[in-house]
């Protein structure tokens, strides 16, 4: 049975996974009986189309090829358009809602809402936005578990490198004590760069220059993308209710210049370290700041915008992963493989149906 998408935000995310849909679509379906149909798309800027027969996303995204909106699609007589993100929630025969609008980690809307509103409607939701695990993870989680859906957020972490579905997978049984990790590319970039010789001005410059950094680069430079990732992980993995101000936070500015450039003469680096830890007591501490770490260090040979993550387990050891952490092909597989699990998820739901008939 086919799974109905809608899809909320059909930015480079969005398009990553539709790129993906269209290209790696049948393969999964052999794997695992995967069968996805996109049925609505709703985009702020776009346009927003619907058809409960589904979309044919090579059509879709040579339109918004052609003119930069979905206005132009050529559907068919049962086409509606005009939808907004909740009307597309609500009104239409989606059965999962991929949530891929802009990120608002200070309210964490709309996504909260979309969300909210999806599990109301008795529907799943994927996502990479990271507003809404930060925020509220426990409740949406509860929420989840309560109608019965499922909710993937894998690409809220590491993008498409699985830093959250590993612990939950493979590394079942372990107790995860501590877990360190290099979460944002940009300051990693930096640091990167700085060893090499280069000023903290310049080596923003060039991170900007190569897309690592954003305009307004404050979000990753004073900690905060990493800060939200943190908090992601204590609540998700270590099930440790962390909220964002309990992190102790250091931006990359902390860091001068010719520190770096000591540490890397004396066989250690600086590296921007997202880190949790379970105290004594049961409580962890988490911060996101730079450290010294020595060459002999997993974390140390990354170089780079890569991101790696490191899980220290109870009966595994030190377990290190290593991948990009933003992209569009990797975002848009973030999507890919929660749709995946969540259509997983459903067979089992209905062979549990099945056995009680």
């Amino acid at each position: 049975m086919s799974l109905k998408l809608a899809l909320l935000g059909f930015g480079v995310v969005g398009q990553g996974l539709a790129e993906h849909l269209v290209s790696n679509g049948e393969k999964a379906n052999k794997a695992v009986g995967f069968d996805p149909v996109v049925v609505a798309i709703s985009d702020f800027k776009k346009g927003s189309i619907y058809d409960p027969d589904g979309l044919d996303l090579t059509k879709v995204l040579q339109c918004l090829k052609d003119h930069g909106t979905l206005d132009n699609y050529p559907g068919s007589d049962q086409l509606v358009r005009g939808l907004d993100a909740v009307s597309t929630i609500v009104e239409t025969n989606a059965d999962v809602i991929v949530e891929a609008t802009f990120t608002n980690v200070v309210t964490g809307e709309p996504a909260i809402t979309h969300c909210k509103t999806a599990f109301e409607a008795k529907k799943h939701v994927v996502m990479t936005n990271k507003g809404p695990i930060a925020l509220a993870y426990q409740e949406l989680k509860k929420q989840a578990e309560d109608e019965g859906v499922f909710l993937g957020y894998e690409g809220t972490v590491m993008s498409g490198t699985p830093a959250l579905r590993l612990p939950e997978t493979t590394l079942i049984g372990n107790t995860i004590t501590k877990i360190s990790g290099i979460l944002n590319g940009t300051t990693n970039y930096m640091l990167t760069r700085m060893e090499e010789g280069l000023t903290y001005k310049n080596a923003l410059k060039e991170a900007q220059e190569q897309g690592y950094a954003e305009a307004d680069p404050t979000s990753d430079l004073e900690g905060y993308d990493a800060t939200y990732k943190v908090v992601i992980l204590a609540n998700a993995v270590m099930g440790k209710p962390l909220l964002i101000e309990e992190v102790e936070r250091q931006g990359l500015h902390t860091l001068q210049e010719d520190v770096v450039r000591e540490a890397a003469a004396s066989n250690q680096c600086w590296k921007m370290l997202g880190t949790i830890e379970e105290l004594e007591d049961g409580t962890v501490a988490a911060s996101v700041k730079p450290v010294l770490i020595e060459r002999t260090h997993p974390l140390a040979a990354i170089t780079g915008a890569t991101n790696a993550i490191t899980y220290s387990c109870n009966m595994s050891g030190d377990i290190t992963l290593t991948g990009a952490g933003a992209g569009k092909s990797e975002t848009g597989y973030a999507l890919f493989i929660d749709l995946i699990y969540c259509h997983l998820f459903i067979e089992k739901q209905n062979q549990v149906v099945s056995t009680f008939r």
